[in-house]
């Protein structure tokens, strides 16, 4: 499918002007819109709730940041609820760090996980301790969301084609977290993993550069040169069931008006495609 990027300028324009509970409605339901609340690092948990409500979005993933891993199960549990009596679905946690080797310093992890009441792990392993990972989320009935991490990655995982070669012949909870921003700095094409994924693709991580060679161009969606409407035809044809989670690496401070052009974008690109 051959879609114009810039096609869709006045579908987004128009998708901006809705109040929030209305742009949710507009997403096509093979396409979900997620936020990754790393997006909100520099913001304490309501806030960041508060955030992702007014960006009109009921899908979120949790980062570290609102529900600290050392918090206590108590803590944990209320502050989860806080999530839940939002409206929001919870649709992972992570990006979690998995450097233990061994089963029994990689379960503080899962048990952390279990407690959020977390259904997927995205999270960044090394090569050498996946299989204990995989006897870990068979036992918690956990998916796993490997996270690539571009060029700076080499030693683990910098492209999804990376993570594919290792877990493609392990239980079916072992999958991939693609993140487009760091894919496409590595120079492999971003649709064509996708693809090479299939049913091994977790979830989808969103972010658009200016430059692909250039970790610093990062820009609202929409701004740069990511192919998203190639990203989600391809997404759609595979019957991809997953989110596309923002998350928004700059701006730390004052996220907002780039959250929000970035879902404007998206959206008029969905929009787009559904005629």
């Amino acid at each position: 499918m051959q879609i114009a990027r810039r096609g869709f300028l006045f579908g987004a324009a128009s998708l901006a002007a809705m109040p929030a509970a209305r742009l949710a409605a507009a997403e096509s339901s093979d396409i979900k819109l997620s936020v990754a609340s790393y997006s909100f690092r520099e913001f304490q948990r309501d806030l960041a709730i508060k955030y992702t409500k007014e960006l009109g979005v009921k899908y979120i993933d949790i980062k570290e940041f609102h529900l600290p891993q050392n918090d206590s199960k108590k803590d944990l549990q209320a502050g989860r609820k806080k999530f839940d009596a939002a409206g929001l679905t919870v649709v992972g946690g992570g990006n979690i760090s998995l450097k233990e080797e061994d089963v029994d310093g990689l379960r503080p992890h899962f048990e952390y996980a279990k407690i959020c009441g977390f259904p997927m792990m995205i999270c960044a392993p090394t090569r050498t301790n996946l299989k204990n990972v995989e006897k870990l989320a068979i036992e918690y009935n956990m998916q796993i969301a490997i996270h690539n991490h571009g060029p700076e990655d080499a030693k683990f995982f910098p492209t999804p084609q990376s993570v594919l070669e290792l877990v493609k012949d392990m239980d079916p909870r072992m999958g991939l977290c693609i993140d487009i921003g760091h894919t496409a700095r590595t120079g492999v094409d971003v649709v064509e993993s996708i693809a090479l994924a299939g049913p091994r693709l977790h979830e989808i991580h969103c972010k658009d550069l200016k430059d692909f060679k250039n970790k610093d161009s990062q820009v609202p969606c929409g701004d740069g040169i990511m192919p998203f409407p190639k990203i989600f035809a391809q997404l759609k044809k595979q019957g991809y069931t997953g989110v596309c989670s923002l998350e928004y690496e700059i701006n730390g401070d004052d996220p907002m008006p780039g959250m929000q052009k970035s879902f404007s974008y998206m959206r008029g690109v969905i929009a787009g495609m559904n005629g």
